[in-house]
Protein backbone atom coordinates (compact mmCIF):
# COMPACT_ATOMS: atom_id res chain seq x y z
CA UNK A 1 0.00 0.00 0.00
CA UNK A 2 1.81 3.12 -1.20
CA UNK A 3 -0.40 5.66 0.55
CA UNK A 4 -2.29 3.84 3.32
CA UNK A 5 -5.44 5.32 4.80
CA UNK A 6 -6.28 4.55 8.43
CA UNK A 7 -9.99 4.09 7.74
CA UNK A 8 -9.30 1.62 4.94
CA UNK A 9 -6.77 -0.28 7.07
CA UNK A 10 -9.21 -0.47 9.99
CA UNK A 11 -11.95 -1.88 7.74
CA UNK A 12 -9.75 -4.88 6.91
CA UNK A 13 -8.95 -5.82 10.52
CA UNK A 14 -10.62 -8.60 12.53
CA UNK A 15 -14.25 -7.47 12.97
CA UNK A 16 -14.54 -9.41 16.24
CA UNK A 17 -11.80 -7.33 17.87
CA UNK A 18 -12.69 -4.28 20.02
CA UNK A 19 -13.52 -1.36 17.68
CA UNK A 20 -11.40 1.12 19.66
CA UNK A 21 -8.37 -1.14 19.37
CA UNK A 22 -8.93 -1.71 15.65
CA UNK A 23 -9.04 2.04 15.12
CA UNK A 24 -5.94 2.60 17.25
CA UNK A 25 -3.97 -0.16 15.51
CA UNK A 26 -4.80 1.28 12.11
CA UNK A 27 -3.71 4.79 13.10
CA UNK A 28 -0.46 3.54 14.60
CA UNK A 29 0.34 1.40 11.56
CA UNK A 30 -0.29 4.26 9.14
CA UNK A 31 1.84 6.62 11.24
CA UNK A 32 4.68 4.11 11.37
CA UNK A 33 4.49 3.47 7.63
CA UNK A 34 5.60 7.09 7.33
CA UNK A 35 8.11 7.40 10.20
CA UNK A 36 9.54 3.85 9.88
CA UNK A 37 10.63 3.03 13.44
CA UNK A 38 12.44 -0.32 13.71
CA UNK A 39 11.59 -1.27 17.29
CA UNK A 40 8.51 -0.05 19.18
CA UNK A 41 7.64 -0.80 22.80
CA UNK A 42 4.08 -1.36 24.00
CA UNK A 43 3.41 -1.33 27.73
CA UNK A 44 0.59 -1.16 30.25
CA UNK A 45 -0.81 -2.89 33.33
CA UNK A 46 -2.06 -6.47 33.42
CA UNK A 47 -5.25 -6.93 31.45
CA UNK A 48 -4.85 -3.66 29.54
CA UNK A 49 -5.06 -5.43 26.19
CA UNK A 50 -1.43 -5.36 25.07
CA UNK A 51 -1.51 -8.76 23.37
CA UNK A 52 -4.81 -8.00 21.63
CA UNK A 53 -3.50 -4.67 20.39
CA UNK A 54 -0.22 -6.26 19.34
CA UNK A 55 -1.97 -8.79 17.11
CA UNK A 56 -4.08 -6.03 15.56
CA UNK A 57 -1.01 -3.88 14.94
CA UNK A 58 0.70 -6.79 13.18
CA UNK A 59 -2.28 -7.12 10.84
CA UNK A 60 -2.66 -3.36 10.38
CA UNK A 61 1.01 -2.98 9.51
CA UNK A 62 0.65 -5.62 6.80
CA UNK A 63 -2.22 -3.59 5.33
CA UNK A 64 -0.07 -0.44 5.56
CA UNK A 65 2.86 -2.01 3.74
CA UNK A 66 5.03 -3.00 6.71
CA UNK A 67 6.14 -6.49 7.66
CA UNK A 68 5.78 -6.43 11.44
CA UNK A 69 6.02 -8.95 14.25
CA UNK A 70 4.76 -8.61 17.80
CA UNK A 71 6.78 -10.33 20.51
CA UNK A 72 5.94 -10.40 24.20
CA UNK A 73 8.19 -9.96 27.21
CA UNK A 74 6.16 -12.74 28.84
CA UNK A 75 7.52 -15.30 26.39
CA UNK A 76 11.04 -14.58 27.63
CA UNK A 77 10.37 -15.68 31.20
CA UNK A 78 12.99 -17.91 32.73
CA UNK A 79 11.96 -21.52 33.15
CA UNK A 80 10.13 -22.57 36.27
CA UNK A 81 13.24 -24.41 37.46
CA UNK A 82 15.44 -21.35 36.97
CA UNK A 83 13.02 -19.14 38.91
CA UNK A 84 12.81 -21.74 41.67
CA UNK A 85 16.60 -21.59 41.94
CA UNK A 86 16.41 -17.79 42.21
CA UNK A 87 13.87 -18.22 44.96
CA UNK A 88 16.36 -20.30 46.92
CA UNK A 89 19.43 -18.17 46.18
CA UNK A 90 17.95 -14.65 46.40
CA UNK A 91 14.36 -14.49 47.71
CA UNK A 92 11.31 -16.80 47.54
CA UNK A 93 9.25 -14.15 45.69
CA UNK A 94 11.49 -14.58 42.64
CA UNK A 95 9.75 -17.88 42.00
CA UNK A 96 6.76 -15.85 40.78
CA UNK A 97 7.13 -14.75 37.18
CA UNK A 98 6.78 -11.16 36.04
CA UNK A 99 9.06 -8.83 37.92
CA UNK A 100 12.42 -7.63 36.56
CA UNK A 101 14.85 -10.46 37.12
CA UNK A 102 12.54 -13.21 35.89
CA UNK A 103 13.38 -12.86 32.18
CA UNK A 104 16.03 -14.32 29.85
CA UNK A 105 17.51 -10.98 28.79
CA UNK A 106 20.36 -12.41 26.73
CA UNK A 107 17.88 -14.18 24.48
CA UNK A 108 15.64 -11.10 24.36
CA UNK A 109 18.50 -8.87 23.21
CA UNK A 110 19.43 -11.41 20.55
CA UNK A 111 15.84 -11.58 19.25
CA UNK A 112 15.42 -7.80 19.07
CA UNK A 113 18.46 -7.68 16.79
CA UNK A 114 17.99 -10.88 14.79
CA UNK A 115 14.39 -10.16 13.77
CA UNK A 116 15.56 -7.14 11.77
CA UNK A 117 18.00 -9.26 9.74
CA UNK A 118 17.45 -12.00 7.13
CA UNK A 119 17.29 -15.54 8.43
CA UNK A 120 15.39 -17.87 10.71
CA UNK A 121 14.88 -16.79 14.32
CA UNK A 122 13.76 -19.15 17.07
CA UNK A 123 11.55 -17.36 19.57
CA UNK A 124 10.68 -18.74 23.01
CA UNK A 125 7.11 -19.32 24.12
CA UNK A 126 5.72 -19.45 27.63
CA UNK A 127 2.55 -21.20 28.80
CA UNK A 128 1.09 -19.25 31.73
CA UNK A 129 -1.18 -22.11 32.67
CA UNK A 130 1.82 -24.43 33.02
CA UNK A 131 3.95 -21.57 34.37
CA UNK A 132 6.80 -22.79 32.19
CA UNK A 133 8.41 -22.61 28.79
CA UNK A 134 7.12 -24.66 25.91
CA UNK A 135 8.49 -25.41 22.44
CA UNK A 136 10.07 -22.52 20.52
CA UNK A 137 8.49 -21.06 17.40
CA UNK A 138 10.52 -20.33 14.24
CA UNK A 139 9.99 -17.17 12.18
CA UNK A 140 11.71 -15.87 9.07
CA UNK A 141 13.27 -12.40 9.05
CA UNK A 142 13.79 -9.68 8.19
CA UNK A 143 10.90 -7.65 9.61
CA UNK A 144 10.41 -3.95 9.02
CA UNK A 145 9.09 -3.43 12.54
CA UNK A 146 9.43 -5.32 15.82
CA UNK A 147 6.65 -4.53 18.29
CA UNK A 148 7.81 -5.49 21.77
CA UNK A 149 5.01 -5.66 24.34
CA UNK A 150 5.24 -6.16 28.07
CA UNK A 151 3.80 -4.78 31.27
CA UNK A 152 7.00 -3.04 32.44
CA UNK A 153 8.56 -2.09 29.08
CA UNK A 154 9.97 1.42 29.46
CA UNK A 155 9.77 1.42 33.27
CA UNK A 156 12.44 3.28 35.22
CA UNK A 157 13.86 2.30 38.61
CA UNK A 158 12.60 4.14 41.67
CA UNK A 159 15.58 4.13 43.99
CA UNK A 160 14.02 1.39 46.10
CA UNK A 161 16.19 0.04 48.91
CA UNK A 162 15.81 -2.40 51.77
CA UNK A 163 14.74 0.51 53.96
CA UNK A 164 11.88 1.48 51.60
CA UNK A 165 8.55 0.99 53.44
CA UNK A 166 6.29 -1.81 52.16
CA UNK A 167 3.58 -0.76 49.73
CA UNK A 168 1.08 -3.57 50.18
CA UNK A 169 0.32 -6.74 52.11
CA UNK A 170 2.60 -8.86 49.93
CA UNK A 171 5.62 -6.68 50.68
CA UNK A 172 4.76 -6.47 54.39
CA UNK A 173 4.23 -10.19 54.85
CA UNK A 174 6.57 -11.83 52.31
CA UNK A 175 9.36 -9.22 52.12
CA UNK A 176 9.58 -7.64 55.59
CA UNK A 177 13.31 -6.94 55.23
CA UNK A 178 12.88 -5.32 51.80
CA UNK A 179 15.42 -7.56 50.04
CA UNK A 180 13.10 -8.59 47.20
CA UNK A 181 11.83 -5.12 46.28
CA UNK A 182 15.35 -3.70 46.48
CA UNK A 183 16.71 -6.44 44.21
CA UNK A 184 13.88 -5.98 41.68
CA UNK A 185 14.62 -2.26 41.48
CA UNK A 186 18.36 -2.88 41.17
CA UNK A 187 17.84 -5.32 38.30
CA UNK A 188 15.47 -2.92 36.57
CA UNK A 189 18.19 -0.26 36.75
CA UNK A 190 21.14 -2.49 35.86
CA UNK A 191 19.77 -4.92 33.28
CA UNK A 192 16.65 -3.53 31.63
CA UNK A 193 17.35 0.11 30.81
CA UNK A 194 19.77 -0.79 28.00
CA UNK A 195 16.98 -2.82 26.39
CA UNK A 196 14.47 0.04 26.61
CA UNK A 197 17.08 2.31 25.01
CA UNK A 198 16.92 0.20 21.84
CA UNK A 199 13.30 1.24 21.27
CA UNK A 200 12.57 3.97 18.73
CA UNK A 201 9.08 4.66 20.11
CA UNK A 202 6.99 3.71 23.13
CA UNK A 203 3.21 3.24 23.34
CA UNK A 204 1.73 3.36 26.86
CA UNK A 205 -1.71 1.91 27.61
CA UNK A 206 -2.67 4.00 30.64
CA UNK A 207 -5.00 2.00 32.89
CA UNK A 208 -7.45 3.87 35.17
CA UNK A 209 -5.78 2.43 38.27
CA UNK A 210 -4.93 -0.72 40.19
CA UNK A 211 -8.58 -1.66 40.75
CA UNK A 212 -9.05 -1.88 36.99
CA UNK A 213 -5.88 -3.96 36.67
CA UNK A 214 -7.22 -6.45 39.24
CA UNK A 215 -10.62 -6.62 37.55
CA UNK A 216 -9.23 -7.01 34.04
CA UNK A 217 -6.62 -9.55 35.16
CA UNK A 218 -9.39 -11.61 36.77
CA UNK A 219 -11.35 -11.46 33.51
CA UNK A 220 -8.32 -12.90 31.70
CA UNK A 221 -8.47 -15.96 33.94
CA UNK A 222 -11.67 -17.05 32.19
CA UNK A 223 -9.57 -18.04 29.15
CA UNK A 224 -7.41 -20.39 31.24
CA UNK A 225 -8.52 -23.99 31.91
CA UNK A 226 -10.52 -24.09 35.14
CA UNK A 227 -8.08 -26.38 36.93
CA UNK A 228 -5.30 -23.79 36.53
CA UNK A 229 -7.44 -20.68 37.00
CA UNK A 230 -6.73 -18.17 39.80
CA UNK A 231 -9.55 -16.97 42.03
CA UNK A 232 -10.05 -13.33 43.06
CA UNK A 233 -7.85 -13.57 46.15
CA UNK A 234 -5.02 -15.19 44.20
CA UNK A 235 -5.28 -12.57 41.44
CA UNK A 236 -5.13 -9.78 44.03
CA UNK A 237 -1.95 -11.22 45.53
CA UNK A 238 -0.47 -11.82 42.07
CA UNK A 239 -1.06 -8.20 41.03
CA UNK A 240 0.63 -6.96 44.21
CA UNK A 241 3.94 -8.25 42.81
CA UNK A 242 3.69 -5.57 40.10
CA UNK A 243 1.99 -2.77 42.03
CA UNK A 244 5.07 -0.68 42.85
CA UNK A 245 6.35 -0.46 39.27
CA UNK A 246 2.85 -0.08 37.81
CA UNK A 247 2.12 2.95 39.99
CA UNK A 248 5.45 4.51 39.05
CA UNK A 249 4.70 4.01 35.36
CA UNK A 250 1.30 5.66 35.76
CA UNK A 251 3.06 8.67 37.26
CA UNK A 252 5.87 9.22 34.79
CA UNK A 253 5.15 7.48 31.48
CA UNK A 254 2.46 9.91 30.25
CA UNK A 255 5.26 12.49 30.13
CA UNK A 256 7.76 10.19 28.38
CA UNK A 257 5.85 7.89 26.05
CA UNK A 258 5.54 8.78 22.37
CA UNK A 259 1.90 7.62 22.48
CA UNK A 260 -0.28 7.51 25.60
CA UNK A 261 -3.56 5.63 25.20
CA UNK A 262 -5.91 6.60 28.03
CA UNK A 263 -8.22 3.70 28.87
CA UNK A 264 -11.62 4.13 30.52
CA UNK A 265 -13.05 1.91 33.28
CA UNK A 266 -15.02 -0.06 30.67
CA UNK A 267 -11.77 -0.83 28.80
CA UNK A 268 -12.61 1.51 25.91
CA UNK A 269 -10.10 4.05 24.58
CA UNK A 270 -10.96 7.44 26.05
CA UNK A 271 -8.33 9.35 24.06
CA UNK A 272 -4.87 8.93 22.56
CA UNK A 273 -2.08 11.45 23.03
CA UNK A 274 0.88 11.67 20.69
CA UNK A 275 3.44 13.90 22.33
CA UNK A 276 1.51 17.18 22.34
CA UNK A 277 -1.13 16.04 19.85
CA UNK A 278 -4.39 14.34 20.76
CA UNK A 279 -7.09 12.45 18.89
CA UNK A 280 -10.20 10.83 20.34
Amino acid sequence: MSDPDATAVEARLDPSAPPDYRRLAARLAVAWSETRPRRVGLCGGQGAGKSTLGRLIEAACAEAGLRAIAIGLDDFYLSRAARKAMGVEIHPLFETRGQPGSHDLERLRSALDALLDPGVVELPRFDKGLDDRIEDVRVEGPFDLVLFEGWCVGARPGGVGAETPPLNALEREADPQGRWRAEVDARLARDYQSIWERLDELVFLQVPGLDAVRRWRLEQESSIPEARRLDAAAVDRFVQHYERITLRMLEDLPERADWTVVLAEDHSVDRTLRREKCFA
